[in-house]
């Protein structure tokens, strides 16, 4: 059975809100296209600008209407850009409170963008963490190979270990294993644990964190709640195990230990899931990519289809628990 045809016969009303992200960026687009694409297996509510989804059909849209339209143009980092995506955000959280929609997908946002516009926020990820209240969210990243969930993101790697303390690995490793659970419905995770260093610092020959914090947490982990990990492995060697599905998840220390095994293997099904919200959140593996805005025929909606399709099922295993 495909997955239109399961989704619509077991679970016809899910209710999907859709944020743009910049409006300058590939964000409409990628909606348009998607929502287009997918339509009937959900309910779509797309929170933008309305002029820019000319054409998408299938869907409630919510037009905020505050990005002018004489002088828009595609492709440009605009302050005023930046902060019409975040009232996107704003009118999103508004609407999950008020349980009119399930779950979100948030197309890409640019850091720049918000930044002139005065939201001091790195990402989406920091900006539903402080919204939503809560001490630590988790990001996974995945594709239909690899699940990865980050312990550090969007840091200098200078500041990667400082920042890798027992703490944050601790609650990085629970929160992704009751995810797996509870949005995955894998019943007994097993999840592999990246070193921060080369060859997982050869038993502390080539750095001390592998010793000094990796190990201690995950046997804190198993004597607490019985949850077993694997490792800590050479990332490479981690990886390597997880393609061969010997795994069904890998923590990783830092961004790219992940993104780049997720890029090289199969980049158009990419999303982003933050883990440990009130609610379920993806995003495309891609960023805003103003470069082709302008360009239609060059822009791709493959990832922003795999958001969306990972949120529908996440809720509807969340709703079946």
């Amino acid at each position: 059975m495909s997955l239109r045809k399961s989704l619509i016969s077991k679970f016809p009303k899910i209710k999907v809100g859709i944020t743009i992200g910049d409006p300058s960026g590939v964000g409409p687009s990628i909606t348009l296209k998607a929502v287009n694409a997918l339509k009937g297996i959900a309910d779509f509510v797309v929170i933008g600008d309305a002029y820019l989804l000319k054409g998408l059909s299938g869907a409630k849209i919510i037009d905020l209407n505050n990005v002018g339209h004489n002088s828009f143009v595609r492709g440009k980092v605009r302050a005023e850009y930046g902060r019409a995506s975040m009232e996107y955000l704003d009118k999103a959280i508004d609407l999950l409170k008020k349980k009119e929609i399930d779950c979100l997908v948030t197309a890409p946002i640019s850091k720049e963008a918000i930044n002139k516009a005065g939201f001091k926020y790195s990402g989406h990820t920091e900006y539903f963490l402080r919204k939503s209240k809560i001490d630590e969210v988790v990001m996974m990243l995945l594709n239909d190979i690899f699940k990865f969930s980050l312990v550090t993101r969007h840091l200098p790697l200078k500041d990667v270990p400082s920042a890798l303390t027992s703490g944050k690995l601790f609650n990085s490793i629970l929160i992704t294993h009751k995810s797996l659970v509870s949005l995955f419905g894998i019943k007994h995770p097993s999840i592999v644990i990246c070193g921060l260093n080369p060859h997982a610092s050869d038993n502390g020959l080539i750095g001390k964190e592998e010793n000094g914090i990796i190990k201690p947490v995950l046997a804190e982990l198993e004597n607490r709640y019985k949850i077993h990990c694997f490792g800590p492995l050479s990332a490479d060697i981690a990886i390597a195990q997880a393609y061969k599905n010997k795994y069904d998840c890998v923590m990783a220390m830092y961004h790219d230990q992940a993104l780049i095994p997720l890029k090289l293997s199969q980049a158009t099904s990419g999303v982003n899931i933050t883990l440990g919200l009130p609610f379920i959140r993806t995003s495309p593996l891609h960023g805003t990519a103003f470069d082709i805005a302008q360009h239609q025929r060059l822009i791709n909606p493959g990832s922003m289809m795999a958001a969306i399709k990972l949120a529908i099922k996440c809720t509807l295993t969340q709703k079946k628990a």
